[in-house]
């Protein structure tokens, strides 16, 4: 598939697995089949790189958010933009509820600007049209890297550039939990199907497998590099290697565990 010029941020699927979102650095967001590879079309109307990209579970809105200082939601179908929320800085992390109807986004800490955690209602057009969410939440000590919704839409599962990870109430704000497993920043925090467990990924050469809701530590799986990204997969027995580029080796690995899932991750060098 070719539809960037320049390095892909982040892929997601939708629901039902038939459609793939990209975004990269070019400021473009593709929509992809995934069976065939076929592109279906772009949103277009960022001007940085795009970091981060969700879909709702029935595919109707996509959520973006750039370094251009926005978050941005799309009609899925026709790539109309919907909203646009300006924030103070790069947004980095984004996502729909279960329900659909609550967005987060994290902005990150850059130009004299503290990192937030942001809550918007999309049923409340006032709250968009006004840009005023319903919650913000403060993280003033280490920005918040990669971040996921937990189980029923209660609160968000966010990792940080320290390691750290925290569960933060999507009602009030405050910290319900707490994990200091991994050593150094969380690059990428995905959830399996049914939201129970999750898998982190992180530049202490780790992927590391946590239940969602009490946060307790599973497994831990070790690389020689950097992991960049990791998902937890439905499918057993699958296993994907990429090719080489130059020096540098970057492929997936495949590691069975005593679930009805296995673990896919991305490490680079």
């Amino acid at each position: 598939m070719f539809g960037h010029e320049r390095s892909i941020t982040q892929i997601k699927y939708n629901r039902e697995g038939d459609l793939l979102f990209s975004v990269a650095k070019d400021t473009v967001t593709n929509v992809w089949y995934s069976v065939n590879g076929e592109r279906l079309g772009t949103y277009n109307g960022h001007t940085g790189a795009v970091w981060c990209v969700d879909c709702d579970w029935d595919t109707k809105n996509v959520l973006t958010g750039s370094a251009d200082n926005s978050c941005r939601l799309w009609d899925c179908e026709t790539g109309k933009q919907l909203a646009l929320l300006n924030t103070n800085s790069a947004v980095r992390t984004c996502g729909f509820d279960f329900s659909g109807n609550i967005i987060m986004f994290s902005t990150d800490k850059q130009m004299g600007y503290q990192c937030f955690l942001n809550f918007f209602d999309l049923r409340d057009p006032q709250q968009i049209g006004d840009n005023q969410p319903y919650l913000t939440v403060p993280c003033s000590d280490h920005k918040i890297t990669s971040a996921v919704w937990g189980p029923l839409g209660e609160f968000v599962i966010a990792g940080h550039e320290n390691g750290e990870i925290n569960q933060f109430s999507a009602k009030s704000g405050e910290i319900l939990k707490k994990a200091k497993e991994h050593t150094k920043q969380i690059n990428d925090i995905q959830t399996s199907v049914d939201l129970t467990m999750f898998i982190s990924a992180s530049k202490d050469n780790t992927a590391k497998l946590f239940d969602s809701t009490s946060l307790d530590h599973i497994k831990t799986f070790k690389t020689e590099r950097p992991v960049n990204s990791a998902a937890i997969s439905p499918i057993m027995d699958h296993v994907r290697e990429a090719p080489h580029s130059g020096d540098c080796v970057s492929y997936t690995l495949m590691w069975d565990i005593p679930l009805p899932f296995s673990l896919l991750s991305s490490v680079i060098c």
